[in-house]
Order: structure tokens, then C-alpha cells, then sequence
């Protein structure tokens, strides 16, 4: 991983929307890492500490959902920016940690954008 570019996590199991979202993460300055799992994510997450922010799908396979995830992820890293991701439907407000945003799907480049520029605060990019 580069030392001056920030890390981000996408995780998604769909390939293609994965790819997709990686794509835009990474136009955005950042060095992406690509999971299918939340058991993925986790590792990836324990190897690279300084991740500075996970996109996430609200319906991701694995051991939790993705509100779960964001929670956990709060929880033991609290410094990386949260955004939860879903087509299917929106969760409660109360379903995300605080420190967590939700975004529709499908993703955009401008909607990856605004999120990143208004709620994320990468200083390095």
C-alpha cells in the first residue's frame, strides 16, 4: 500500500458493483481494497489499521448485516468513515452508528464524491 495515499475498504458482493464502486473510490485519491464478505472485510481491516474508509452494502454476506458491520466497525476503529450503501431499502437512523452515512444505490461518481468531501476528512488526499 502506497504510504502518502489513504486506504479505502469496499465491500460488495456483486463483482461488478464492487468494481464499480472500487473504480470511483479510487478516482477520489484513494488506494482500494476490495472485499466480498464482512469476514473479508474484517481481515482486511485488521491487516491495514489506517483504513480511512469503508463503503459497504447494506445486504453483504456473511456473519452480520451491514448495519452490524458499520457498528462494529465504529466500535473498534473509530477514526474510518462509514458509509452503508443499499438499492433495497434505507435504514433507520438508529441502525447506524452515529458516525455512519447511508447513500442509495446505485452509486455515482458525484454521490461518491459528496460523501467523501462533506463527511469523510482525509487530510492526506
Amino acid at each position: 500500500m502506497g504510504d502518502n495515499q489513504p486506504i479505502a475498504l469496499v465491500v460488495d458482493d456483486e463483482p461488478l458493483v464492487r468494481m464499480d464502486t472500487a473504480d470511483m473510490v479510487a478516482d477520489e485519491g484513494f488506494e482500494v481494497i476490495e472485499a466480498r464478505t464482512v469476514e473479508d472485510a474484517f481481515k482486511f481491516l485488521t491487516d491495514y489499521p489506517s483504513l480511512q474508509l469503508v463503503i459497504t452494502d447494506l445486504e453483504t454476506p456473511g456473519s452480520m448485516t451491514g448495519c452490524q458491520f458499520a457498528w462494529e466497525v465504529a466500535n473498534r476503529w473509530p477514526h474510518i468513515c462509514m458509509v452503508v450503501a443499499s438499492g433495497a431499502g434505507r435504514p433507520f437512523d438508529e441502525d447506524l452508528p452515529p458516525s455512519a452515512i447511508f447513500i442509495a444505490k446505485p452509486i455515482s461518481q458525484d454521490v461518491v464524491h459528496e460523501a467523501i468531501e462533506e463527511y469523510c476528512n482525509c487530510d492526506s488526499r
